[in-house]
């Protein structure tokens, strides 16, 4: 990698566009100071000072995508209820389309309220529904994704899974065949319950946790010669041209059926880890896009990661940040 490569990267981004798909949510904030216990349970009392909502899980992703200077779309399901109306409302302020959601009265949206105080979370309160969806949602979901696909220029498609339900046998399967036919290149962020469903893609990357379960295996993550053991079965079994493994503090590993690509994670002040692994799949598919080789994907992606984890929340990468890193790195 080199300066003229990486200017040309970033001066490429406005004309690439990206399709994720996946289970979206709010994250959601109350930031607040702690001054006492309370009387009721050995438990702080946080006086609230500030809410924020967030763009989560894929949503997320899309906005790592757009933060970087590139096109997202978002095609997803969530509720007919006051969070989903508030998803829609950060949506719009944000610059998102909602028309590849499906708003249905079968399901919730999401919301992961984190309270936070002095940089700390407290605790975090889930609302969730985790059931696969419905047919009815399954095929509307479908058909939304079709009408993208044929309707407008798409570089790259990410499956965003946080087993909430949204990504299903039949919505993996459907939507991989609209990207084989249409030779779109694709990138995948898993979790274990579909873990095999990605079959042909062209990015899979799973964290080392994912790994681990997903093969049922069990080793250490500074262990490369079982992880790259793992890499290669795990290729194997996908069909996937590339796999790439995050392994927190140990960087990444990828294989691209030649060669093992590792990169070591750069030292900074760790302030918090939330959203990295969607800072991470995001900077990789529009390296993907751009059609970048696999140790320069690795490389950039893992830097982006970590960048993010110096902010405290769940933050998108910005792209004069990289970009000065890269360089500096360089």
């Amino acid at each position: 990698m080199n300066v003229n490569q990486v200017n040309s990267f970033f001066d490429s981004l406005k004309d690439l566009s990206v399709l994720v798909i996946g289970d979206v949510m709010i994250d959601a904030y109350l930031w607040g100071k702690v001054e006492r216990i309370s009387p009721e349970a050995p438990v702080p009392i946080v006086h609230v000072q500030h809410k924020e909502n967030r763009l989560g899980g894929a949503a997320n992703v899309a906005l790592n995508i757009q933060s970087m200077g590139a096109e997202a779309k978002m095609c997803s399901v969530i509720g007919n209820d006051f969070h989903g109306k508030a998803f829609q409302t950060i949506c719009n302020e944000t610059g998102f389309s909602i028309d590849g959601v499906v708003v249905s009265s079968e399901r919730t949206t999401t919301v992961k309220t984190r309270v936070i105080s002095a940089g700390h979370h407290i605790v975090r309160i889930d609302e969730e529904q985790t059931s696969a969806l419905s047919s009815k949602d399954e095929e509307l979901l479908i058909q939304r994704v079709d009408q993208i696909l044929e309707t407008q220029q798409i570089d790259a498609i990410v499956f965003e899974d946080y087993n909430k339900g949204v990504l299903t046998q039949n919505v993996i399967k459907r939507i991989s065949q609209f990207a084989t036919e249409k030779k779109i290149p694709v990138a995948v962020d898993p979790k274990l319950q579909h873990f095999f469903e990605y079959t042909n893609c062209t990015l899979f990357k799973p964290n080392l946790k994912e790994l681990k379960e997903g093969l049922q295996r069990n080793f250490a993550a500074s262990d490369e010669v079982e992880i790259k053991k793992a890499l290669k079965d795990l290729r194997e079994q996908l069909n996937a041209k590339w796999v790439l493994v995050t392994r927190s503090e140990f960087g990444v590993l990828g294989y691209d059926g030649l060669h093992f690509t590792g990169h070591d994670a750069h030292k900074r002040e760790i302030v918090d880890v939330s959203g990295a692994g969607d800072t991470v799949i995001a900077v990789a598919t529009l390296a993907v896009a751009a059609k970048w080789e696999l140790t320069d994907v690795a490389y950039v992606s893992n830097l982006a990661g970590g960048l993010v984890c110096e902010k405290v929340g769940v933050v998108p990468i910005m792209p004069d940040d990289l970009k000065n890193e890269l360089i500096k790195l360089i």
